[in-house]
């Protein structure tokens, strides 16, 4: 393991209430909000906080975490928030940004409330879409589409849901 560190500074945190979720952009960077409204989706990176964990980060294999899985699976053939670094990316619609108040409403995002916000990037088809794509067969049934994942029952596809 490397002996390198590295330091990351939230920008923002991640809120939500009865009108849905945010990403709440602490004052020096809300100016950085600039030019994102036109966006219709944003690529949000966060801080796991919740597993940063010393255990956690040594975890390199999960052992079935989908139902369809093989039997292994190495942690970054997962979606799992436990990693070495427990960054998570995601894509989220942007409803509405106020750079003004720092804030982005987003309907939904795969994350906790108070989950530590590291950084927004506008998503780009000419680089975030991808043609031609290809999936392990044990995972070929889940939603081919973001906007489906929406609805897409999300438990009955993880082992330990049954």
């Amino acid at each position: 393991m490397s002996d390198q560190t590295f330091q990351l500074q939230p920008i923002g945190r991640v809120v939500a209430d009865d009108d849905g979720f945010g990403l709440a952009i602490d004052e020096p960077y809300r100016e950085a909000l600039t030019g994102l409204d036109g966006f219709s989706h944003l690529n949000v990176l966060c801080w796991f906080h919740l597993f940063d964990q010393r255990e956690y980060r040594g975890i390199t294999v999960a052992e079935r975490p989908y139902r369809d899985a093989p039997e292994r699976l190495g942690i970054f053939a997962t979606r799992s928030p436990i990693r070495p670094n427990p960054i998570a990316l995601t894509a989220v619609p942007a409803l509405s940004i106020k750079v003004a108040e720092g804030l982005v409403r987003i309907p939904f995002i795969d994350a906790e409330p108070g989950t530590p916000v590291l950084d927004i990037k506008p998503y780009h088809p000419a680089v975030d879409r991808i043609r031609e794509v290809s999936v392990p067969v044990w995972c070929a049934g889940w939603p081919e589409w973001y906007e489906d994942s929406m609805t897409f029952d999300w438990g009955a596809v993880f082992e330990n849901a049954r």
